[in-house]
């Protein structure tokens, strides 16, 4: 059965090939998953049974199937790509969506366009290497583009990257979003006043005097998130203000590493069942990426009447609303700059306000979950009506 020019719907079947399973691209899938449910929508999430994706969508009403695979290619793929086959003929999805890169390796490999597949990359492989290993990811993507019936990047600035590098495919830019229900300020009436309200409900944070300037970054603690680089910058931060605090929440393989180097003035909340409330807590919101599609925090934090602070990589710009650029905005890499737009924004009461309400409002309008579930829908509308014939690797008859 194919879907009506409304959108998918009863009937129709969805298999999401996902890899990685936590941070912001779990998120998305979520989000995807909870709307295409109670579109009537056939859900199937294949992935690996580590981390809360799995549990998570299971809860929706997905149904669940591990796929046993790794961050990276590896010894393993061959296997991986087998079990994604199998899937498929078991399954027998109208559209298969991989999500990042790994995925939609294998998920491409796999398929070879006899499903139409759409790819996700959450933030391009060849970005996270370099060197040799960038030109063979490169050169993979291009190749790749053949078997994808669609390529949705996030922001329109990761869909330039993905020409620049000659990735040659259909695109649909469908930008990330939040859920308002679950990401808001604490108080409705006055979402600016709720900083305090926000502490009080975190344990750990309950203590600190209520003028204490806090910062919270909420990332997957990796390279690609730039805790280092954040971290670096605290220490100049502390010679101005050496009242203030950082939280770094979240949990990942630098974790260890970013500890040891750290003054006491961090803290080190590890995975969180639930962000929302550390972002209320915040007086500034910092996710210093080194790379990016666009991020999932920085729309949760503004969404949660909170000012953002983001290093200039895809996707950063498309997020802030413009009168935000100038002020936070920081080249990537730069913990100098990082350290002197920190203390600057804690500095300024009024403008923190001012640009926490600007967000706020800004996300509203433009990065609602409901819109991007939409967008999604057509994308599977187009690919799936396309006939056999007219795909860019038809099955051989």
């Amino acid at each position: 059965m194919r879907p009506s020019r409304k959108g998918p719907g009863p009937g129709f079947t969805v298999l999401h090939l996902v890899q990685p399973v936590d941070g912001g691209v779990a998120r998305v899938v979520a989000d995807l998953v909870h709307a295409q449910v109670t579109a009537g929508v056939r859900v199937v999430v294949a992935c690996p049974d580590r981390g809360p994706l799995m549990a998570d969508v299971a809860a929706l009403g997905a149904e669940t199937c591990v796929w046993d695979a790794t961050r990276d290619p590896g010894s393993a793929l061959p296997a991986e790509i087998r079990r994604v086959a199998e899937l498929v003929g078991r399954i027998r999805p109208d559209v298969v969506h991989a999500h990042s890169s790994k995925a939609g390796f294998a998920g491409r490999l796999a398929v070879r366009g006899r499903v139409p597949t759409v790819f996700q990359p959450h933030a391009w492989s060849f970005e996270a290497v370099g060197g040799t290993k960038a030109a063979l990811a490169r050169g993979w993507e291009r190749l790749a583009a053949r078997w994808t019936a669609r390529v949705v990047c996030v922001s329109e600035a990761e869909r330039e990257r993905g020409e620049r590098a000659g990735v040659r495919a259909p695109w649909s830019v469908v930008h990330n979003g939040v859920d308002a229900d679950r990401f808001r300020p604490a108080d409705a009436t006055d979402p600016l006043a709720s900083t305090a309200a926000g502490r009080a409900a975190l344990p750990r944070l309950a203590e600190l005097p209520p003028d204490t300037p806090l910062v919270v970054c909420v990332a997957r603690l990796c390279r690609q998130k730039g805790q280092d680089i954040l971290l670096r910058a605290w220490t100049l931060v502390l010679k101005d203000m050496p009242e203030a605090r950082l939280v770094l929440v979240g949990d990942g393989p630098d974790a260890a590493r970013l500890r040891a180097g750290a003054p006491p003035s961090v803290l080190f909340a590890g995975a969180v069942p639930d962000t929302a409330p550390w972002y209320r807590a915040a007086d500034l919101v910092v996710l210093p990426s080194r790379w990016e599609g666009m991020a999932v925090a920085p729309l949760e934090a503004m969404a949660s009447g909170r000012t953002v602070l983001l290093s200039d990589v895809d996707g950063a710009r498309e997020s802030l609303p413009p009168a935000q650029r100038a002020q936070c905005l920081t080249a990537p890499g730069d913990h100098r700059a990082t350290a002197t737009a920190i203390t600057a924004l804690l500095r300024d009461r009024s403008l923190l306000d001012t640009f926490g309400r600007q967000g706020l409002e800004h996300v509203r309008g433009t990065y609602d979950v409901r819109r991007t579930a939409s967008a999604i829908a057509d994308v599977y509308r187009d690919v799936a009506t396309v006939p056999r014939s007219e795909r860019r690797e038809p099955i051989p008859q």
